[in-house]
């Protein structure tokens, strides 16, 4: 799905899980500077009335939307491939996909641990590796990897995802070094706790948590650099601490 107004020389942008939270942010952000943008997400109705949304809100901008669960490989590649075939070239490509679901190394299942290993680590794995070859032979891009708080320090009951996000972390750091001297540049962004679904109905003043839009400025702001500087990772926090 698309809405048609678009200018042929826009820059394109990739956003998982672009409908709610961070990634919707972050995808706002990247449409009022100018980008056109290809977004999936697990439920239709979501991208549905994102494409509403964008028709008002940015309307000389082209939104390409696709269902996908991006636990699954297959779905992964089956939208990297329409990427492709969209675009000979992709300027920005933010992995944001991702879930927290409360579990112990002791005590999880190995079922929940080899989900949150393929939504929050494969995903982006696969993905970026599966769009390379748009970004490579222009020697430009941006790829960001929304890691987290959790990359650096365990949460408490979050065995599965801290070892998810320790891992992303290192996929970021070590494609960083294989693609510096390539021009494309490598960010890791590492949020503490923002506003997003997953705060729904919590009873916290709303000044406790981040705004997803204080995420979105600081990927912009990196964005916005020379090609010779590269912010490699951005550890963001709330004023008060994490909770």
């Amino acid at each position: 799905m698309e809405n048609s107004s678009s200018t042929a020389s826009a820059p394109a942008a990739v956003v998982t899980g672009g409908t709610k939270g961070l990634g919707r942010a972050i995808a706002e952000i990247l449409a009022a500077n100018g980008f056109d943008l290809y977004v999936c997400a697990r439920t239709p109705a979501d991208l549905e009335s994102m494409q509403r949304d964008w028709a008002s809100a940015y309307p000389q901008r082209r939104l390409h939307t696709c269902v996908a669960d991006l636990a699954d490989k297959n779905a992964v590649l089956r939208f990297a491939e329409a990427v492709c075939n969209q675009w000979p070239r992709l300027d920005v490509l933010v992995n944001n996909a991702g879930l927290f679901v409360p579990d112990t190394v002791s005590g999880g299942s190995d079922e929940g641990f080899e989900f949150l290993l393929r939504i929050n680590l494969h995903s982006a794995y696969y993905l970026t590796r599966a769009l390379l070859p748009i970004m490579r032979p222009h020697r430009r891009g941006h790829i960001f990897n929304m890691c987290s708080i959790a990359s650096l320090h365990a949460y408490p009951n979050g065995g599965s995802y801290t070892i998810s996000k320790f891992a992303l972390l290192g996929f970021s750091k070590a494609l960083r070094e294989e693609l510096k001297t390539e021009g494309i540049r490598v960010t890791a962004l590492l949020p503490g706790a923002a506003w997003s679904d997953s705060w729904q109905g919590v009873n916290l003043p709303v000044e406790r948590l981040m705004q997803a839009t204080d995420v979105a400025k600081m990927l912009w702001a990196a964005y916005q650099l020379s090609d010779s500087a590269v912010v490699e990772e951005i550890l963001l926090r709330p004023q008060l601490g994490d909770l």
